[in-house]
């Protein structure tokens, strides 16, 4: 697999999840009690639980997105 191959895929990777993380924000923004109605059929829990759990799930998620694509993308991009 040579670095151009490489180039594309953590481009593709990023724009994809780029994508996921905005959708999964304007979710929690304008769908956040639809949610919350929906993971408590399951899990019951304190609407102060739900909260803490989404915004460190969209924490997490950005730091994973940051480290595992958009840093091999960059760093791709200084090595061509």
């Amino acid at each position: 697999m040579d670095i151009e191959t490489l180039t594309r895929f953590f481009m593709w990777c990023t724009i994809i999840n780029f994508v996921l993380l905005n959708v999964s924000f304007v979710i929690c923004i304008f769908g956040k009690d639809m949610a919350y109605r929906l993971h408590t059929k399951w899990f019951p829990m304190p609407k102060e639980t739900f909260n803490v759990l989404l915004y460190s799930f969209l924490g997490l998620y950005k730091m994973l997105f940051f480290i595992f694509n958009v840093v091999p993308y960059v760093a791709l991009l200084l090595a061509a």
